[in-house]
């Protein structure tokens, strides 16, 4: 275990079904491995059902409600993918509101697949380079993003980090980039 992260708390936002349950494990050890602290927010308090593609796989009981965070609770953000979860986040005005007031105080953000979904929504893509899952480019583009395909991309570009992967394959280049930009961070 490093200490990279050793005192930062990084928020790890999903809605209570659809998570792919990787790509919320993984980045999670990742964060713990690293010294930081890994809290898990969801829109309510019902265990957060996380799925294998389509299978249901595993649940995980939120640590708060995204309506009791603020971007000040936290050093960093992590948007795992998964269709449904974004999806759902998108039409919940408190998750976007947090990740856009988390973009607006410069802290990072790092969104694997289907997660930049959630950035669009919150208004904060624009001017951005990122990647996610291919079906994403051209809502990342009316956006204002420029979209590439690639394994990892990191963009500091309008006031705050942006690591984003494209699936689960990209998980350890991915995992190794956001806890370099958290740990960079302030």
């Amino acid at each position: 275990m490093s200490d990279e992260l050793s005192g930062k708390k990084v928020a790890f936002l999903v809605s209570n079904e659809g998570v792919e349950q990787v790509e919320l494990t993984s980045p999670w050890q990742a964060v713990q491995d690293a010294g930081g602290e890994p809290v898990l927010l969801a829109p309510d308090r019902s265990p957060v059902q996380a799925v294998n593609h389509d299978e249901k796989a595993d649940t995980f009981e939120p640590d708060s409600v995204v309506a009791d965070a603020s971007a000040e609770d936290f050093d960093a953000l992590v948007l795992p993918g998964g269709v449904a979860n974004p999806d759902n986040l998108r039409l919940n005005v408190d998750a976007v509101a947090l990740v856009r007031a988390l973009a607006e105080v410069g802290k990072p953000i790092a969104a694997i697949c289907h997660g930049p979904w959630t950035l669009v929504e919150a208004d904060v893509v624009e001017g951005k380079t990122l990647t996610s899952w291919p079906s994403l480019r051209t809502d990342i583009r009316n956006a204002g993003g420029t979209w590439h395909d690639q394994e990892v991309s990191i963009c500091s570009e309008r006031g705050f980090t942006l690591v984003t992967s494209r699936k689960p394959d990209d998980l350890d280049a991915f995992n190794a980039a956001l806890v370099d930009a958290f740990a960079r961070a302030d």
